[in-house]
């Protein structure tokens, strides 16, 4: 768009760069920046147009763009045209994900390096390696209290050692999706070294107080995001002799976006990784990005505005590079970071569905689909050129995150609903044989989060414990049956590292005096080397579940209707153990499948009625694609198997 204002504005700085910048072919970026500008004027304006310095620092700002795009290798470049041109690539339903943490997979870089066959094994094409940049020992919370964005973490290797990954991974046409931590950084940062010192450039890098008058202004409305072990959200730091926002550990010193040189910082960081070959970007905690006195603190419409500044920056030096908003919020705050008002995302690309993930352990616990059913109803459509990340572990707790309204619809008491999920996942009834532990426990509320391996919470820790086949297969068939969901709902499934080999909860972590009063780390083990060859021995639990997913992955990336292209139509039958969804080719509107999961323990009867009407089922038997069964659908209902998903083509 051409505004006479900001395009003289642009003239004005673009002048003013430096001679040995000038120098260079810059017709792609010039094209870019041109076609951005006046986003990125109207955003930094809104944000920073008050500033008697405005001027100044969106000058720094282009130049900072301008000098990473001369930064970046010329096969990067070369990519970034190319997905450019094919601008929906990440929508394909080729792509499957893998999470890990780097020194608990396979002790540092040169390590998964050595593993990527085991990854392609399963066919996996996008690895997300969890934090693995530069954090003080003992004070890191798992990796996301940065000290150095520019240096990894030594125990994990060098950037040669990155970049050799990175490599690697390109020739096998495989993704790489590194975290930025954009909230806050270390206490140990060079920044906050220098704040405390007294330095005032840096403590404006921070939020940072004299006495506790603002402090507990603030404090009127913030929320404790870790009640237990950081209560409040200010730290008092003797040094500087002055109280520092700190919402999720005293040791983590949130950042002022209020400062435009905060912003200009950390949009020089995030394409400082995409010059390293980063596909994606995870952003850590962006809801938190803007503080505002009498307000949650969490997902303000200038937190919006700030990613928005970050994509439209990254889209002008950097266009191929894609982000993942980190943000763990009811779905109708989520969908607002894919960026509102648009067809295409204009702030992240990719966003978590925990909402789904924690919808699906809810049915896993009752065997049935109704609360999922009037659950998914509820996530909203999501933009075109947007998509979600499944996944149904992570390093993270499970949240019981449901929409009240929700719950009532489907038949339960909200409280009384969560009680009995805890319950059920922590041990506390004799119907579950899940073994999980609570997490961030209220003891006034009694409001719990949940942690726990997937095959713990799945049943196979206890039944492999009793040695009971029949619970071992009910469990396998449980850990199948979710994967099954995450592969064709529609977005990129995301796999944890433990999870393709039923590893079991890890309960080392209570003797470890820097972990063992946080749950989380009961999933968070080391990889077992050699039990992961047991993979290959038939009738190990290993086999039956890394060959079952293998076979679902293969199956995902034969089927064009799987990609997400908003192309999901819900069935809510009368049966309330079954979950059923088409996924069509908008290409091909002949090429259809149709999902049907049941979540209960028993087989159960699937009226056929409302299906035929919709097209399914018309002929006298139907190819189930998993099993490769053939089903005689001749009467008016089709009897589907216990814990079984099915995927029918038509």
């Amino acid at each position: 768009m051409y505004e006479q204002v900001s395009h003289s504005l642009l003239n004005d700085i673009l002048i003013g760069l430096k001679p040995e910048i000038k120098k260079h072919n810059l017709q792609h970026f010039y094209i870019r920046l041109g076609a951005n500008f006046y986003a990125i004027y109207s955003l930094f304006h809104t944000l920073y147009g008050e500033r008697p310095d405005y001027k100044q620092q969106l000058g720094k700002l282009v130049e900072t763009l301008t000098r990473q795009y001369l930064n970046r290798a010329p096969h990067l470049r070369e990519q970034d045209l190319a997905r450019e041109k094919d601008h929906t690539w990440f929508l394909s339903q080729k792509w499957v994900g893998f999470a890990m943490y780097c020194q608990e997979f396979a002790g540092d870089l040169q390590g998964v390096q050595r593993h990527l066959h085991f990854l392609q094994d399963l066919g996996i094409n996008l690895l997300h390696i969890m934090p693995i940049m530069d954090c003080p020992q003992g004070k890191s919370d798992g990796g996301y209290a940065v000290r150095d964005f520019r240096q990894l973490d030594p125990r994990y290797g060098t950037l040669a050692d990155l970049d050799a990954l990175i490599s690697n991974l390109k020739k096998r046409d495989m993704l790489l999706a590194l975290d930025v931590v954009v909230n806050h950084t270390s206490d140990e940062h060079e920044w906050a070294i220098k704040a405390r010192q007294g330095d005032p450039k840096y403590q404006d890098y921070y939020y940072m107080f004299d006495n506790r008058e603002l402090p507990d202004l603030y404090e009127e409305s913030m929320l404790e995001v870790f009640p237990e072990t950081a209560p409040g959200n200010f730290t008092w730091n003797a040094e500087a002799n002055k109280w520092v926002m700190t919402v999720f550990n005293q040791f983590q010193w949130d950042l002022n976006y209020r400062n435009p040189a905060v912003l200009i910082e950390m949009i020089d960081i995030i394409l400082y990784w995409a010059n390293h070959g980063v596909d994606i970007l995870r952003l850590d905690a962006v809801a938190f990005l803007w503080k505002k006195i009498g307000s949650s603190c969490q997902n303000e419409r200038e937190a919006h505005l700030i990613l928005q500044l970050m994509k439209d920056c990254c889209q002008v030096t950097a266009p191929g590079v894609l982000f993942i908003a980190e943000a763990i919020v009811a779905p109708p705050e989520v969908i607002k970071y894919f960026g509102e008002d648009a067809i295409n995302a204009k702030e992240c690309e990719i966003a978590y569905n925990a909402t789904l993930m924690a919808l699906l352990w809810e049915g896993v616990a009752t065997k049935k689909a109704s609360l999922l059913n009037k659950g998914i109803r509820n996530i909203p459509n999501k933009l075109e050129r947007a998509t979600w990340l499944n996944y149904l572990r992570c390093h993270d707790d499970i949240g019981l995150g449901f929409d009240d309204n929700d719950i009532r619809q489907a038949g339960y008491e909200p409280w009384a609903h969560r009680q009995f999920l805890i319950d059920y996942y922590t041990g506390n009834r004799d119907d579950s044989i899940a073994r999980g532990v609570a997490f961030g426990r209220n003891d006034k509320t009694g409001d719990a989060r949940i942690s726990g391996s997937l095959a713990s919470l799945a049943g196979l820790e206890t039944a492999l414990n009793r040695q009971d086949e029949t619970a071992i297969d009910t469990s396998i068939r449980t850990i199948l049956l979710l994967h099954s969901i995450i592969l064709s709902f529609g977005g990129i499934p995301l796999l944890y590292y433990a999870d393709p080999l039923g590893t079991l909860n890890d309960t080392s972590y209570l003797e470890d005096e820097l972990k063992y009063n946080d749950s989380r780390w009961v999933h968070r083990p080391r990889m077992n080397w050699e039990k992961a060859e047991l993979r290959q021995q038939p009738g190990t639990v290993e086999y039956r579940i890394f060959n079952g997913l293998k076979k679902l992955i293969a199956l995902r990336k034969e089927l064009p209707a799987l990609a997400d292209l908003n192309n999901r139509e819900l069935f809510e039958l009368e049966n309330p153990h079954l979950l059923v969804y088409s996924r069509f080719d908008p290409l091909n509107s002949q090429a259809r499948v149709l999902v049907v999961n049941n979540f209960d323990h028993n087989a159960q009867a699937m009226p056929l009625e409302q299906l035929r009407r919709a097209g399914f089922f018309t002929h006298g038997t139907v190819q189930e694609t998993i099993s490769a069964d053939s089903y005689a659908c001749a009467e008016d209902s089709l009897l589907i198997p216990p814990l079984t998903a099915c995927w029918f083509k038509t």
